[in-house]
């Protein structure tokens, strides 16, 4: 290899200055991505507590809709909820629904077959009867999103 006197390379500061200018975009890039990565988790987290709520939503309010007594717990939350109601036709049978609700999420428990309506539900999660409604609160958090939604239904008249 021969060197020429005019040849030269870079300088150190030329360098320096390159280097600065590569960290700064990568630095940029990979903000960039992880904060696509963020957002798409929390959009994940909110749809998954929207998706929960709505199923105790469709469960309870289709089971009180039906219902002829409903007898709520007399505590804090009203849980366990028992339902009933008759079936119609002739020589109806008596049909029983309760919810529990735990740290595993709401149960529903028809004529002894026991189903997890929804997970990730708030046991803060109450239900409230008066004389001409049935309302309750559900609330869902899946890691810092959650979803809550107010339901009242109209029980059948008797």
């Amino acid at each position: 290899m021969i060197f020429h006197k005019e040849q030269r390379g870079f300088m150190l500061v030329e360098l320096l200055v390159a280097l600065a200018i590569t960290g700064l975009i990568a630095g940029g890039i990979t903000t960039a991505i992880s904060q696509v990565f963020i957002f798409n988790m929390r959009s994940s987290a909110h749809m998954t507590a929207i998706k929960q709520v709505e199923s105790v939503v469709h469960w309870i309010s289709r089971d009180a809709q039906m219902a002829k007594t409903i007898t709520a717990d007399p505590g804090d939350t009203g849980f366990p909820l028992s339902l009933t109601w008759t079936d119609y036709g002739e020589g109806g049978a008596p049909q029983t629904v309760i919810y529990t609700i735990d740290s595993a999420g709401l149960w529903r428990d028809f004529n002894g077959q026991t189903m997890r309506v929804a997970q990730y539900i708030d046991p803060a999660t109450n239900c409230q009867l008066s004389p001409n409604k049935f309302t309750f609160a559900v609330t869902a958090t899946v890691g810092i999103k959650s979803e809550t939604r107010v339901c009242e239904v109209m029980p059948r008249p008797n």
